[in-house]
């Protein structure tokens, strides 16, 4: 029923349904940061540490790499970043998909109050939550998916890709995220089609 992002971003802090929210957090919910009329949606797994202590998602070194990325590609303010999570796992594991259920719906809504464009999703755990498949990311990865909402009134083109946080254990792997970068700042930058 949030009418807009602070009053979601309310619902969220006073929400006790997540068992996360009395065992992996530290300090508060984890919500957003970024435009909320964003034309493009980032969505990835759970906060950590650093999140949970400042408040932001992807403010610690995986989130570091994530903006110089979408500094690169052009997308630095066009973007709203949120996690299929809003407490940190413990042990900074990643969030159960019962866990992601429950968050499941204020993460919907989130999507349709920003009403971007398309959704940009990073890593396994948030690909398999938000698509609602079983594959793996390296299959999902790299291809175009659709996302609709449970109301059927949106339907959002996503694109999976690896997680910032696998890239600082294996650089190799940029390669492929800056592929997939450059074909979601493509698709944004296509003119609409009378």
């Amino acid at each position: 029923a949030a009418g807009d992002i602070e009053a979601l971003k309310a619902a969220i802090e006073a929400f006790e349904g997540c068992p996360l929210r009395f065992e992996g957090a530290a300090h508060q919910a984890v919500f957003y940061r970024g435009d909320p009329a964003a034309p493009l949606m980032i969505v990835g797994e759970g906060p950590g540490a650093e999140e949970d202590a400042r408040g932001q998602p992807f403010v610690g070194r995986a989130g570091q790499l994530l903006d110089r990325m979408l500094a690169a590609a052009g997308l630095a303010d066009r973007v709203f970043i949120t996690n299929t999570v809003f407490w940190r796992p413990p042990g900074n594991r990643a969030p159960t998909p019962a866990e992601q259920a429950v968050c499941a719906p204020f993460v919907e809504r989130a999507i349709e109050l920003v009403n971007p464009k398309m959704l940009l999703v990073l890593g396994a755990s948030s690909a398999k939550a938000v698509l609602k498949k079983d594959e793996g990311i390296l299959s999902l990865r790299g291809r175009w998916h659709e996302w609709r909402s449970h109301s059927g009134n949106l339907e959002l083109p996503v694109m999976p890709t690896l997680h910032p946080a696998f890239l600082l254990r294996q650089p190799v792997a940029k390669k492929k995220v800056w592929s997939d970068l450059l074909t979601v700042t493509e698709r944004l930058d296509r003119p609409d089609r009378p």
